[in-house]
């Protein structure tokens, strides 16, 4: 069995400064088999470190859709964002990847898809992300298992790492594989009840990481007091 944390960011996400040297020495470090990169509308963090990592590397985004977040898996080609959620499920399906749904039901999240989209796209679902580390309430998640219990999707789970003492904070066992099929087998055979490690992050974590933003889009300000 592999540990695989399904929602991991690098520094090729605006809101992240985990380097991909630290990523890899993070992950080799809580022993994790296999990692997912799903940076914020980007694949070229994913596509470096899986040339350079001694790990299985899924090739992931995390794509903000004109009404919230969808992840895809086994991407080869970037998907931008703002297209419809109906649009960006195309887009992946296209490539032969996978659709997953992160964070569904967070109530904290303005980045989470809208309810009105998943019933948008529900046939199309073949994840659902049914714990989040950075997920702050637990019912947020058991309301996202319900729904992929409700609608026979394969279940996941992830750290949402924007740090590198959060990879692998959260990871799920699963079997190994080689490619989407068998990767989609892999998930198939442990939902919807998911073994591993499932560990909240803390408060604390968003406050960073909108820092980070903030200062990396240019749009922190330092008063001198002059």
């Amino acid at each position: 069995m592999l540990k695989a944390d399904l929602h991991v960011h690098t520094e090729y996400s605006p809101d992240c400064l985990t380097s991909l040297d630290k990523v890899i020495s993070s992950s080799v470090k809580r022993g994790l088999g296999c990692i997912a990169i799903t940076d914020h509308n980007e694949i070229k963090g994913a596509l470096l470190l899986r040339d350079k990592a001694p790990f299985k590397v899924i090739i992931g985004e995390e794509i903000r859709t004109d009404m919230g977040e969808i992840i895809g898996y086994y991407l080869t080609k970037r998907i931008k964002p703002g297209l419809s959620p109906a649009e960006t499920v195309s887009k992946i399906r296209e490539q032969g990847g996978l659709v997953c749904i992160p964070h569904p039901f967070d109530r904290m999240r303005r980045s989470r898809l809208s309810f009105e989209a998943l019933r948008q796209i529900e046939n199309e679902i073949d994840i659902v992300e049914v714990f989040n580390s950075r997920n702050i309430y637990a019912a947020d998640n058991a309301k996202a298992k319900e729904f992929a219990l409700a609608r026979g999707a394969m279940v996941s789970a992830g750290s949402d790492a924007h740090w590198p003492w959060e990879i692998g904070r959260t990871y799920m066992d699963i079997a190994d594989f080689s490619d989407a099929g068998t990767f989609r087998e892999a998930l198939r055979s442990v939902s919807p009840q998911l073994t591993g490690t499932l560990k909240k992050s803390g408060l604390l974590v968003h406050v960073g990481t909108k820092t980070v933003k903030l200062i990396r889009s240019g749009e922190w300000r330092v008063e001198s007091g002059e």
